[in-house]
Parts: C-alpha cells; sequence; structure tokens
C-alpha cells in the first residue's frame, strides 16, 4: 500500500523538463514498480508479448481454466503459498495425463499457465487461465493434432484435476480441513478454442500484468465510500459497485500474491527445458514460422520506436533540467 500511495509522486523523486519554445515545465516521478500497483503495469504486457516471439507456433491454440470450488476458497485464503501451487501443480499435471493418453490426443503440449484470483468485483475467486498448444509430440516425436477440434474432453479432465488437487492436499497435511462434501460435486474446467499463437498471447497477457482493479475503473470516492464500475459477463453489462472504504481496500489486499510467487509458469513444450522439442515441432507443421509472424503481423507495438516527449501545450521538445531526489521519509 505505500508502494502504490507512493507511485508517481515526489516520494519517489523523478526529472523536471521544460519546454524549449514556451518554457513550461513537466514533472516526470518515478515508478514505484510494484507488480501489485495499477499504474506500473500498463507496458509491461506489450513488452512480455515481444518475448514471446519464440514460443508461437503456427497452430489454434486453446484457452483451459481451472477453478477451485467454492469449499477451497477459504482454505486456499490462510494458505495462499500452498494452495496456490497445488492449483498449478495439479491442473497441469491433470492437463498433461490426459493429453499423453493415446486415447485421446497421444502427445506432449505446450501450456503456458497463469494465475488469477479475482472476479470483475474484487471477490476472491482463485483459477489459472492457460494457454495451450492445439496439438503436440508423441512418444516418437510426431505433431498430432487434436480429433476434431477439441483438444481433450472436459469431464474427464476435471474428474482427473480434482483427483490430484485431492492427492497435493493430503501430502500437504491440509486434507483434514476441507469439507468432504467437494469431493462429491462435479467440478468444471472450462475449454475453449482461442485462434492463432498471437491471439493466444494476446488474451493471455492482460491477466499476467493486470492488478484487480485499474484507475478507470474507479469511478468516485464519497463520504468514505468508493463506487466502480465492472462487467457482469452474465448479463452482458456494465454494473456499478460501490463499498466502503475498508471493504474496497480488504478486497483488494486479499489479491496481493505472496512474496517471491511466481504467478507465471510453463509446461511441456513451453517449458524452458523442452525449447529443443519445439523447435522440432516447428520444423514439422506446415509453413515457415517466420512467412507466420509476417503473414499476421505480429508485436508492430513492440516494432515502434519510442516517441520523443513532447510539450502537452505547444508540440515542443522538452528539455530535462533537473533530476529529483526522493523525499525523505518523515518519522511517524
Amino acid at each position: 500500500m505505500n508502494d502504490i500511495e507512493a507511485c508517481r509522486t515526489p516520494a519517489l523523486g523523478g526529472q523536471l523538463y521544460v519546454c524549449t519554445n514556451c518554457a513550461k515545465e513537466r514533472y516526470s516521478y518515478h515508478s514505484c514498480k510494484n507488480r501489485h500497483c495499477p499504474k506500473c503495469q500498463n507496458d509491461q504486457a506489450t513488452q512480455w508479448l515481444g518475448r514471446q516471439e519464440s514460443l508461437l507456433l503456427p497452430v489454434g491454440h486453446f484457452l483451459v481454466t481451472f477453478t477451485f470450488p467454492e469449499e477451497l476458497r477459504a482454505i486456499a485464503r490462510s494458505n495462499q503459498q500452498s494452495l496456490y501451487n497445488i492449483l498449478f501443480r495439479a491442473s497441469s499435471r491433470a492437463l498433461a495425463k490426459l493429453a499423453g493418453d493415446p486415447r485421446h490426443l497421444g502427445a506432449q503440449l505446450g501450456m503456458i499457465g497463469v494465475l488469477h484470483t479475482w472476479t470483475r468485483d474484487l471477490r476472491y475467486h482463485p483459477h489459472v487461465h492457460y494457454v495451450v498448444t492445439g496439438g503436440g509430440l508423441d512418444s516418437n516425436g510426431r505433431w498430432r493434432s487434436p480429433r476434431n477440434q477439441f483438444l481433450v474432453p472436459g469431464k474427464p479432465l476435471a474428474l482427473i484435476f480434482r483427483a490430484k488437487v485431492r492427492d497435493l492436499l493430503r501430502k500437504a497435511g491440509l486434507l483434514n480441513q476441507v469439507d468432504n462434501r467437494v469431493w462429491r460435486k462435479d467440478w468444471v474446467v472450462d475449454l475453449e478454442p482461442v485462434g492463432s499463437g498471437l491471439s493466444a498471447f494476446k488474451y493471455l497477457a492482460p491477466y499476467i500484468f493486470r492488478v484487480a482493479i485499474s484507475n478507470n475503473r474507479i469511478l468516485s470516492l464519497d463520504d468514505g465510500n468508493v463506487t466502480f464500475k465492472y462487467k457482469d459477463r452474465a448479463a452482458g453489462r456494465t454494473r456499478l459497485a460501490t463499498l466502503s472504504a475498508e471493504e474496497f481496500i480488504r478486497r483488494f489486499l486479499q489479491h496481493v500474491l505472496p512474496p517471491g510467487f511466481v504467478k507465471v509458469r510453463y509446461y511441456g513444450l513451453l517449458s524452458p527445458s523442452k525449447r529443443r522439442l519445439l523447435q522440432t515441432a516447428r520444423t514439422q507443421l506446415d509453413g515457415s514460422i517466420h512467412n507466420y509472424l509476417q503473414q499476421t503481423a505480429l508485436f508492430p507495438q513492440v516494432a515502434q520506436a519510442a516517441q520523443p516527449q513532447t510539450c502537452s501545450d505547444c508540440g515542443g521538445p522538452l528539455k530535462l533540467v533537473a533530476v529529483l531526489a526522493p523525499l525523505k521519509l518523515q518519522p511517524p
């Protein structure tokens, strides 16, 4: 919270520019670079997209979403490090196991997973999104594509995921804290095609760098209440939520990840240790990856050169005239 409050303010220092035409001064303050700060994440998605170029395959991709059922959310909130790791391990292993079954795909997929813990109105809802290659390499190193445009069946995938979560909770010594009824209910895993590798990565990038709420969604702060907008996906409309400041802060802070927790993970063909297999897959697929990149105009925003800073009043060039030191913190 201290980082967010100080972000892009005199507290962190910065630079003073002056327009050489009209002499208008412009202050540019430093960012806090906290990964949960709404102001600091806008440019990182573009940079991340550029770094993923070497991972692209000219095939369709799928978005697969695994969600903890409601009965596990309280224990997840109290044991975030353990439960988030369990969510990643159980989901990635379930997907790899079913895809590796010769009755389905019989191949090793490429997967990128990202943890997401909030709903649009900031409630606690831990789940993980995977962007998955539409196909993979079999045990003989041959590329295999999904049958009938389906990656793997959803119901068996949910059953395997549930069983692996239960096994990992037992190993972590947390199983006795879970209501047994959760193991008798149906779990849901969502699978949907998301188009090319470019489309898939563009879809995933905001989830990697977006925080629970951005500043442009906050509409007002009046009489100790915060009003913000959110999209009701089920109703297909935008709604307003008004919370007390304390409740708003509570909802925001429950999505702050444990220190050092890695929220983006690579598996299968996309894991760093399997890049040789990724190249094998690429050479077997129709067409050239380089032609594919050119035809789909990948990452045009990365190729653009940074524009020089200009005056917002007259458009004249800005000149750096001073470096501003961070303010010393005053004792409480």
